[in-house]
């Protein structure tokens, strides 16, 4: 996987962060850096933390579904893409408060993150650098919360469903290269 497969990736895995973080700065009534700050390193730091995760569950695996590697990265990339068009469709924030303590961000970095730990076993199957991986899609996840915050409190909801909804498509895309590299179409 090269450095734009990637930066896309982090960038389509961080949307249901970015959409959270959206709903938190449209709930705050004053913005500061160490808010956003607090919402970056939660989100951030789970976004890295689950493809790890993902990556060592996937590499106990590894040798006995090698055949059928590229299909499972599909199916899961699919599914959590589509995931995210629907709650795009939806259009509502899933949780419009203010609050940043322990437990309320540690259960929505773990809802938002549950797809890169999908994303981490399909890593275990493709050619990753997984430390390089990780710390990429953390970084990137870190600055696109802490931008949503902002972003959320100035713009309101305006942009959440257009960034899940870009999320979901460029996960499903990058699901369909994957299996049709495997495939010899690519």
């Amino acid at each position: 996987m090269g450095l734009l497969e990637l930066f896309i990736l982090a960038v389509g895995l961080s949307m249901d962060a970015f959409a959270v973080s959206v709903c938190k700065g449209l709930a705050m009534p004053k913005i500061t850096v160490k808010k956003a700050a607090v919402v970056g390193i939660w989100f951030g730091g789970f976004q890295a933390l689950m493809p790890a995760l993902g990556y060592l569950l996937g590499s106990q695996f590894k040798e006995s579904i090698t055949a059928i590697d590229h299909w499972i990265a599909f199916i899961l990339l699919g599914i959590i893409g589509g995931n995210m068009i629907r709650e795009a469709c939806s259009g509502e924030c899933e949780n419009e408060n203010d609050s940043l303590d322990v437990k309320t961000m540690f259960l929505l970095a773990v809802a938002t993150s549950i797809d890169a730990l999908a994303v981490g076993i399909t890593f275990a199957f493709l050619k990753v650098n997984i430390a390089a991986a990780v710390s990429f899609i953390g970084v990137t996840t870190f600055v696109i919360s802490a931008a949503g915050v902002k972003i959320g409190n100035i713009f309101g909801t305006k942009y959440k469903s257009k960034a899940e909804l870009a999320g979901g498509i460029i996960l499903i895309l990058l699901g369909l290269k994957i299996l049709l590299e495997h495939l010899g179409i690519l």
